[in-house]
């Protein structure tokens, strides 16, 4: 049973509500009616609006300043439930004193568009989702304290701490996250794993545009100059992906070759790691992550690749 079908009797455009709602809005919309969103601004709002029986629900993520990254998420979640629910919410507990919260892009107006034309039910939209400040907050453990961890101090504690949040508000079967954060992917993994979340997380591949940039919202900070370096750190990945036959080191060396190429980009790590657990990749290869984190001009973008690594050539290899 599809969410907002338990009143056939009414007939309202969802666009006329915003806020609290005595029950969900029919499913036959008013002719040449757009349907649009529900949208919660309280915890409240949403327990109200989720009352009813949804069937499969599904949620994603989001801070905002959705693109086709994001649009993506929200069809596949589409395609695999009978209730979507976006959550938009830029999180301050994942930000750094001296990191972008303030100036991250936001646009609700342009983002509950998007919402609408990929079949969101909800959009979760809080002013915050924990006041006061919570005293009670998630360790991510070793897999916050490398890579992204290690540049950014304290970022998927406070990460995992709103995602916990949302998923005990917006109660789902299945959650959408997107691949291109591989690190923040595997965090969430392990915390429903070990914290017996009931819920299936599922990882939906990295959006490109067509030059090979990885979507990202912040995107949008880069001059015409720097995108074009950006794509330093896909053409390194694809460099990776060429050599890895060659087994890690020759993997690693080509996509470092890549960005050492390239003026304008300085480089944060270039790692190949485990795509279970951000471990290393030994001598014996196997399945990876290819990840890259680099700073142009003032912003920092992240990027990563899946691939098989071979085994590393053993002494002798090559000689006749």
């Amino acid at each position: 049973m599809r969410w907002g079908y338990s009143r056939p009797d009414v007939r309202y455009r969802r666009e006329d509500w915003n806020g609290p709602m005595p029950y969900a809005p029919t499913a036959q919309p008013v002719p040449g009616a757009r349907l649009r969103p529900v949208v919660a601004r309280t915890r409240p709002e949403l327990a109200r609006v989720l009352a009813e029986p949804a069937g499969t629900r599904a949620v994603v993520m989001t801070m905002g300043a959705l693109h086709d990254g994001h649009a993506a998420l929200i069809r596949e979640a589409r395609r695999r439930a009978d209730q979507v629910v976006v959550t938009i919410y830029v999180n301050p507990l994942q930000f750094g004193p001296t990191e972008d919260l303030d100036r991250y892009p936001r646009s609700f107006d342009a983002d509950l568009e998007v919402c609408a034309r990929e079949g969101a039910d909800v959009v979760f939209a809080p002013a915050v989702i924990h006041d006061p400040r919570p005293l009670v907050t998630l360790h991510a453990g070793p897999l916050g304290e490398i890579l992204e961890g290690a540049s950014r101090p304290g970022h998927f504690d406070g990460m995992l701490t709103v995602v916990a949040t949302l998923l005990h508000l917006v109660r789902p079967d299945l959650a959408f996250f997107g691949r291109k954060d591989a690190q923040q992917l595997v965090c969430i993994r392990r915390m429903v794993a070990d914290l017996a979340f009931p819920v299936t997380v599922v990882g939906v591949p990295t959006v490109r545009e067509p030059d090979g940039l990885a979507l990202s919202s912040r995107n949008t900070y880069l001059t015409t100059p720097q995108r074009a370096a950006a794509l330093a750190l896909s053409r390194a990945l694809a460099a990776g992906v060429a050599a890895a036959d060659g087994g890690t080191d020759a993997t690693l060396a080509a996509a470092r070759a890549v960005l050492a190429g390239e003026t304008g980009v300085e480089v944060d790590y270039l790692a190949l790691a485990s795509p279970d657990n951000l471990g290393p990749v030994g001598a014996a290869g196997g399945p990876a992550l290819l990840l890259v984190a680099a700073r142009v001009g003032s912003t920092r973008l992240i990027d990563n690749i899946e691939l098989t690594v071979a085994p590393a050539p053993g002494p002798g290899a090559g000689e006749p």
